[in-house]
C-alpha cells in the first residue's frame, strides 16, 4: 500500500513538472513572435498597403465579412509571426527601414504592425509594433489581394 502511494505521489509529480514546462514553453514562444494575440481570438483586421485600396474585416460567427474569405485567416496568422530579435525603435532610422511611410499596416484588433524593407544581411524584414523594431522572415508580410482573373476568350 506504501509503495502504491509513493508511486500515485510520483506520479503526481510528474504531471506537474510537465504542466509547468509546457507553460514556460507557451510563455518563452510569445516572447519571440510579433504579437501576444492568438489568431483565433481576432475580431477585426484592417489592411493598407502600398497601391492598394484598403481592407477591412470583422468577424461574424464562424466566418469573416468581405469576399476572400481566406485572406482574413491568412493575415490573423500573422501576429504568430517568429521574430528573431527586438529592437528599441529609437534606436533606428525609421526612414532607413522603410517604415516612413510603411509598406503595409496590419491592424490586428487594436495592434499596429508596420511592415518595412528588408533588412541588409539576412533574410529579414523589419516590422515595428509599438515602439520596437521586429527582425521577422522576409516572406513575413501581408499578400495582396486576389485580382480577378483576365478573360481568356480567344481573339
Amino acid at each position: 500500500m506504501r509503495a502504491r502511494i509513493i508511486g500515485i505521489v510520483v506520479l503526481l509529480a510528474l504531471i506537474g513538472a510537465v504542466a509547468w514546462q509546457m507553460h514556460a514553453d507557451t510563455a518563452e514562444l510569445r516572447a519571440h513572435t510579433l504579437t501576444n494575440l492568438d489568431p483565433v481570438d481576432v475580431k477585426r483586421i484592417d489592411l493598407t498597403m502600398k497601391g492598394v485600396a484598403p481592407q477591412h474585416f470583422e468577424r461574424s460567427g464562424d466566418g469573416w465579412t468581405g469576399v476572400d474569405q481566406g485572406r482574413p485567416a491568412d493575415l490573423a496568422l500573422l501576429a504568430e509571426t517568429p521574430v528573431a530579435e527586438w529592437k528599441p525603435a529609437s534606436d533606428f532610422d525609421l526612414a532607413k527601414l522603410g517604415l516612413t511611410p510603411p509598406l503595409a499596416v496590419l491592424t490586428l484588433d487594436d495592434t499596429r504592425i508596420e511592415y518595412g524593407d528588408m533588412a541588409a544581411l539576412g533574410r529579414q524584414r523589419y516590422a515595428r509594433v509599438g515602439n520596437r523594431i521586429a527582425f521577422i522572415p522576409a516572406q513575413a508580410l501581408p499578400r495582396a489581394p486576389r485580382t480577378k482573373a483576365l478573360p481568356t476568350d480567344p481573339m
